[in-house]
């Protein structure tokens, strides 16, 4: 008996694109429809009723899968998106990935078990596999702030490039020109985003280009302390530092602190006590409740049979002290 396996590799598409079209989901595009069709046809493939009712069925519950639960942007993440599943008549079912595929993967498989409308994630590592196995099994995915490859999911991500090229021009022009960076694991696309946007643009403003200036951190605070007193140790050191998260930011500001050292620090997302230490906090800011409520919108509208495009938000240098 052929299988939708089988249907898939004649078609030349995806299982999920089979299971979206023979379940009738128009999420689908005309060609997409003709081939899955003409295979399924030329293969004498029947699909699974029951199999189809089941997956068809409502619950109302969509699972939400964030990166750490302690970080202030994934906390301001989920709860716009949260609001805005409720005021759509759904209820979501948090998952805290903690930076660990292994613990998201068993979540992923929670929720598939769960019978979830949806998954909205922002992914752990380079590793596809849990994402395309719940798109291959006709559930709706959106991923938040983190792309990946070979995954057929719209994305919401923030313009990195926009802010950092703020934030290095605006140290340039106040005379830095030994700028060090302090980025987030490059197993996942933000990090590897955000060490290549700010190579590119210290190269194209002429300033030091020494590969010791970017460290790479956990994303947590304990790690940008440690990438902080390492670029500290550099002879020179860096004056001025930018920071890929607020976790790390915390972590950095104490370091440098505690050293006396006279190093500008700009920091990536706006939390209250940037604002209120002395002197505040450059920031560049991401609206993360907005991200959140933006990729909740856009699951709910696949879910319900919508052709959504991936999002790109802008960022915005805020300028302090």
């Amino acid at each position: 008996m052929s299988t939708i396996h089988d249907v898939a590799r004649l078609a030349g598409v995806s299982i999920g694109t089979v299971s979206r079209v023979l379940s009738g989901n128009p999420a689908t595009s005309p060609e997409s429809r003709e081939r899955v069709r003409e295979a399924a046809l030329q293969l004498g493939y029947t699909p699974n009723a029951r199999a189809q009712s089941l997956r068809l069925a409502r619950t109302g519950v969509i699972g939400l899968s964030i990166s750490d639960v302690r970080n202030p942007f994934f906390a301001d993440a989920a709860h716009g998106a949260e609001q805005e599943a409720l005021a759509a008549g759904r209820v979501t079912m948090l998952a805290n990935a903690d930076e660990d595929s292994a613990i998201e993967a068993r979540y992923l498989r929670a929720f598939r078990a769960q019978r979830v409308d949806g998954v909205l994630m922002s992914p752990q590592g380079g590793s596809a596999e849990g994402a395309r196995s719940l798109v291959e099994a006709g559930i709706p995915v959106v991923l938040l702030n983190r792309t990946l490859d070979g995954v057929d999911a719209p994305v919401v991500t923030f313009d990195v490039r926009q802010g950092i090229e703020q934030a290095i021009t605006h140290l340039r022009d106040r005379g830095h020109r030994r700028i060090g960076l302090i980025a987030g694991p490059v197993s996942v696309s933000t990090g590897r985003a955000r060490v290549s946007a700010f190579e590119a643009i210290r190269d194209e403003l002429g300033l030091d280009p020494a590969p010791e200036l970017v460290q790479l951190a956990d994303g947590r605070r304990g790690g940008g302390a440690d990438a902080a007193e390492r670029l500290l140790a550099l002879s020179p050191a860096p004056t001025a530092v930018l920071s890929s998260n607020a976790l790390m930011s915390s972590g950095a500001f104490e370091a440098i602190r505690g050293s006396g050292a006279a190093v500008e620090l700009v920091s990536f997302d706006d939390q209250d006590w940037m604002r209120l230490v002395d002197p505040p906090l450059s920031v560049i800011e991401q609206d993360a409740a907005h991200m959140g409520a933006v990729a909740m919108r856009l699951l709910l509208e696949l879910i319900d049979g919508g052709h959504p495009r991936s999002v790109t938000l802008p960022t915005r240098l805020i300028a302090r002290g």
